[in-house]
């Protein structure tokens, strides 16, 4: 078939066009995820994502996030940009929190996950774009480079330690009920085992209950159950994974007219529990330092961002359900009864004197010694 010279060139012309459009097409699709990969130069600027999980838990906003930011900042030069996010418990939130970070093309993700098997694809994603991922305070699924977190199964046995001593020859007298963490929070499994590898044979345990979500709410109805099964005088101690928890146990036992409160167990040292603790309402909680794990995170985020071997700031490994032998750098978390408040007054991831000793619990601050 003839083609004339005018039809060609317009061909040719539309051809070139097409070419233009796929090539432009391509580049809008690079631009829209992923980075090109560690930047090497130590005084090249760095973009780090921060997802936390939720905000029910007061220590994500007051300590890890600021934490965090600080020793970035501190590590990668103050031209660092700290993109953030707060999933509030959502999961599928926190995986389009995931998808944003890698259309601004972070350099690296430090990640605390709500749901730690659901978030495994997006870290693949991630990894996959070029951005390796920090699975910070709880093991995510999925390729995650390197982990921190503080040493889950010594909470559960710090708090079952420190009830039996607590509920002492009370502890053969009566039941206890177990309130235990979020399904979706690997780490409450390993305070579960740590609790039971203590509790077990030593006391009976009435009522256990898990939880699809880390709310006081939650832990509140679920005691008014265990309250109207077993009957209120049969209940000498009650384990709760955390302070938030606690919190919504403690309404329910005052609620069903406990006139002396059964030792409540805890765990983070939010500032209610800090000063229920001082009142004797809840007996215990555990301190996590949260600033080497805070420094730890930073640590091996800008050592990832830079292209750099984590080994020399992660000496152990663990296994998650995907992946073998996730370098880890592992903090060990300490009990806080009422004689353990002032030596952590003031310390950098604790409360100051003024926040705890509010004219309302002056006078339980003066009788431990808080002044």
């Amino acid at each position: 078939m003839h083609v004339n010279a005018h039809v060609r060139g317009t061909v040719v012309a539309l051809a070139a066009v097409s070419l233009a459009a796929g090539l432009a097409a391509c580049g809008k699709a690079k631009e829209a995820g992923g980075n090109d990969g560690p930047k090497k130069d130590p005084n090249a600027p760095l973009t780090i994502g921060l997802l936390l999980p939720e905000n029910q838990t007061a220590r994500y906003e007051r300590f890890d996030r600021p934490l965090i930011e600080k020793k970035l900042k501190e590590l990668a030069g103050p031209r660092t940009t700290v993109l953030y996010e707060n999933a509030k418990q959502d999961a599928s939130v926190q995986q389009q929190q995931v998808d944003t970070m890698i259309t601004k093309k972070v350099d690296v993700l430090i990640l605390d996950a709500v749901d730690a098997k659901s978030i495994a694809s997006s870290v693949k994603k991630a990894t996959g774009k070029g951005i390796p991922v920090v699975a910070y305070d709880r093991l995510a699924e999925g390729p995650v480079k390197a982990y921190t977190s503080v040493d889950n199964e010594r909470v559960g046995r710090i708090q079952g330690e420190s009830l039996l001593k607590e509920l002492g020859d009370n502890a053969g007298k009566g039941q206890i009920v177990m309130m235990n963490g979020a399904i979706t929070d690997p780490n409450a499994k390993m305070y579960k085992d740590g609790a039971h590898s203590v509790l077990d044979g030593k006391v009976k345990i009435g009522r256990e209950y898990d939880t699809k979500e880390w709310k006081p709410e939650n832990a509140n109805e679920n005691m008014k159950g265990a309250i109207s099964s077993l009957g209120k005088d049969s209940i000498v101690g009650v384990y709760s994974a955390n302070d938030g928890m606690a919190g919504g146990i403690i309404t329910a036992l005052h609620s069903a007219g406990f006139t002396k409160l059964p030792p409540v167990t805890g765990q983070d040292a939010e500032l209610s529990a800090v000063q229920r603790i001082l009142t004797g309402e809840q007996f215990m909680s555990v301190y996590k330092p949260y600033k080497p794990e805070a420094d730890a995170a930073a640590e091996l985020a800008v050592a990832l961002a830079r292209g750099k071997d984590v080994k020399s700031v992660a000496k152990s490994t663990v296994t998650s359900g995907t992946t073998k032998k996730v370098p880890a750098v592992i903090v060990t978390p300490l009990p806080l009864t009422k004689g353990d408040i002032a030596q952590y007054v003031g310390k950098e991831g604790f409360f100051t004197l003024d926040e705890i000793c509010t004219e309302k619990y002056k006078a339980q601050c003066d009788a431990a010694g808080l002044k």
